[in-house]
């Protein structure tokens, strides 16, 4: 499917939460002043509230970021643009209706700390103009193959195909997107305006210019992630420059030997300041994302997998990679259970079920040891090894932000993440 540019500078549909009643106050800009409440019984088609000025403002509370991983939490948002919301069975969705590029505003600064080097938000400007214009190309395409899920295999994956009211969404399944609520510098605007209309393109198509936090020292390719539809800038590497060797991570000795160590890498930093300067609040608490270690019992397990799953695979025996790719991420994985044995894909799928939230990656290997507990009982003890944080495919946002402080412009940023490709301006 070709992405085919366009001179229309487009408005997106953000999808920024859903739920059976619905706080909006109307802060400035709008026929209607202060706070209104919609409850889902009062709605039975979809209601817009258009602005009366560009600097409208409205607020939303009881948004929830996060989802699922373990930064989530609630909070009242601005945004600029029209409101819609619409009845979806028992709930309302919001709909913020608003500018790309002031979107790409609030993206970055989501995203990352809108206080970061100029050059690296430069480069998550045009990656995130990139990927999203990619998305509403998709629309009309074709629908995908569904996952895998046979009576021994669970394979799924999350993409922007899950949502049918909206473009994309406001939280990290899509782009992270919180309005004018996170501060958005003279910085971050700065670098949505010199890279205005600035796209990824290869081989004629929008790039699905995807990212994640920290790759880990090695980047994945998109089908360990998602579907099996091949990306050529999407490729596996270890994260220097110049160029160094990646070794074969697809091996668990390979992986092992990996993981344990701390090869040098762009995201491998312990610089506060330089930390300080990219991660926003939420995102400081987690501070060992480079490598880090979780160490949970099996009765613990089995207690989890049961409530994430909905299965019940009895006292969990062992959990075994099957299937890496080629930057040691695990896509498929065997549990085996004294009731049960399935294997669960791919990398977010295996993420979720081993964890109250996600796991920071699916780069991890299993180390196994048994206790006695309570008589002649055998406890045993998972401890998981891993590396990165996030799926690793594209741009390391760490090791990009690394890249920019050492002098490299957004540019050379984008063409040490996404090989093969060109920046072309698809709208003035």
């Amino acid at each position: 499917m070709t992405t085919p540019l366009t001179n229309n500078r487009p408005r997106l549909a953000v999808g920024l939460m859903s739920a059976p009643e619905i706080e909006i106050n109307f802060i400035s800009g709008f026929e209607h002043r202060g706070p209104k409440h919609f409850n889902i019984s009062d709605i039975d088609s979809p209601v817009a509230f258009q602005p009366l000025a560009g600097e409208a403002v409205f607020e939303v509370s009881g948004i929830t970021i996060g989802i699922g991983f373990h930064w989530q939490q609630r909070q009242a948002q601005r945004f600029t643009g029209a409101v819609e919301l619409v009845p979806d069975g028992g709930n309302i969705t919001v709909i913020n209706h608003v500018d790309v590029e002031d979107y790409l505003c609030s993206v970055i600064s989501s995203e990352m700390n809108a206080a970061s080097p100029v050059e690296f938000l430069k480069a998550h400007a045009v990656i995130s103009r990139s990927w999203v214009l990619r998305q509403i190309g998709n629309r009309n395409a074709a629908a995908k193959p569904a996952p895998e899920c046979d009576g021994n295999e669970i394979i799924r994956w999350y993409d922007r195909e899950d949502h049918q009211l909206f473009d994309v969404c406001a939280d990290d399944h899509c782009q992270r997107y919180q309005g004018v609520t996170r501060l958005t510098t003279d910085i971050a605007r700065e670098a949505v305006s010199a890279t205005a209309g600035l796209v990824l393109m290869h081989d004629g198509k929008i790039c699905d210019a995807r990212f994640s936090k920290c790759c880990g020292g090695a980047t994945e390719v998109f089908a360990t992630c998602w579907d099996n539809e091949p990306h050529p800038y999407l490729k596996a590497f270890r994260d220097m420059h110049p160029a160094m060797h990646l070794p074969d991570l697809t091996t668990e000795k390979g992986a092992s030997e990996w993981i344990l160590s701390r090869p040098d890498s762009f995201c491998n930093t312990v610089d506060d300041e330089l930390l300080g300067k990219v991660l926003n609040n939420f995102d400081r608490s987690t501070t060992d994302f480079y490598r880090w270690s979780v160490t949970v019992d099996s009765t613990e397990l089995s207690d989890l997998i049961r409530r994430k799953s909905g299965l019940d695979f009895g006292d969990i025996i062992d959990i075994t990679p099957l299937q890496r790719g080629p930057s040691g991420r695990i896509c498929r994985l065997k549990i085996t259970g004294s009731k049960l044995t399935k294997t669960i894909g791919k990398e977010l799928e295996i993420r979720r079920l081993l964890s109250p939230s996600h796991l920071y990656s699916s780069a991890f290997i299993v180390e196994k040891s048994e206790e006695i507990a309570d008589g002649d009982k055998k406890i045993t003890t998972f401890t998981l090894w891993g590396a990165g944080w996030g799926h690793g495919v594209g741009l390391c946002q760490i090791g990009a932000a690394a890249m920019s402080v050492a002098g490299y412009d957004f540019r050379q940023i984008l063409g040490h993440y996404y090989p093969h490709t060109t920046i072309t301006r698809a709208y003035e």
